[in-house]
């Protein structure tokens, strides 16, 4: 489905990934709902798109399902339809092994990343299913598919949306509504601070290979209009697939040794 001309939900767009979606969704004509829970982020990207009324801004955690399930109203209100819905707010946890995750971390991270995914899909599904084409496009993670030490609740929340996407492309083949999910790799976000989590002991970025959040989004969309089941956003992305299929034992120890330092404990 081309974006142009079309009315998409955007979770998580003050930010990051988000933002640039937002972006690049009006630049190729589209008019976008943008939500998020950060009234400034949320305003601060507004104003870069200047388009006017083809944006309109939406405060919405997606962990209150009481605003998710009154939001496809206001933006029907504002653009008369929706004809495509990008779950893209996610957090991701601290980095520290399962055994010393808090319940509430761990509740927060399926809370957001899965739940809201959920909750939003269910709100807005009616208003896709009523249109003679649409599309929904969740955010997954190159964690949801290849374990990374440090980061376990987040790879399995992100895992579960994989598979939460999978099942709606199945559901949803005898209907006008697509389906896609997308694998962001390393993407160059503030998606640790925006988490409230501090960043790994011995972490740095400017070693590892990143995706810009503007390439993301050109990916992101280039897939959604090619109507692609699975995005892979990076090239780390890409390989990464291929390595925990064709040998993943090898390719997870590889992995768990460069990780090994970040789950250090911090020196004094």
């Amino acid at each position: 489905m081309k974006v142009a001309d079309k009315v998409w939900v955007v979770t998580g767009a003050g930010n990051g990934i988000g933002r640039a979606l937002l972006l690049e969704l009006v630049r190729r004509g589209a008019r976008v709902a943008a939500a998020d829970r950060d009234a400034v982020s949320l305003k601060e990207a507004l104003d870069l798109a200047d388009v006017g009324d083809r944006v309109s801004a939406h405060v919405v955690d997606v962990t209150d399902r009481a605003a998710v399930a009154a939001l496809p109203a206001e933006v029907l209100a504002r653009h008369g339809r929706v004809d495509g819905l990008l779950n893209n707010a996610g957090i991701i946890q601290p980095f520290v092994t399962v055994g010393e995750l808090d319940e509430l971390t761990i509740e927060r991270v399926l809370d957001v990343n899965l739940r809201g995914t959920i909750s939003m899909v269910q709100a807005f599904l009616p208003s896709l299913m009523a249109r003679p084409e649409a599309h929904i496009a969740n955010v997954s993670s190159m964690g949801g598919f290849f374990p990374f030490p440090g980061q376990s609740i987040y790879g399995a929340s992100k895992a579960a949306v994989k598979i939460l996407t999978e099942g709606l492309y199945a559901e949803l083949l005898d209907t006008g509504v697509r389906v896609s999910v997308v694998f962001p790799g390393a993407v160059k976000t503030s998606i640790s601070t925006n988490s409230g989590v501090e960043e790994p002991t011995g972490a740095d970025d400017s070693k590892v290979p990143m995706t810009t959040p503007e390439k993301a989004a050109r990916i992101m969309l280039d897939g959604i209009e090619k109507d692609r089941l699975h995005i892979y956003v990076g090239p780390d992305a890409r390989l990464m697939s291929i390595a925990v299929k064709i040998a993943p034992r090898p390719a997870i120890k590889l992995v768990r040794r460069l990780m090994a330092k970040h789950l250090e404990p911090s020196t004094p």
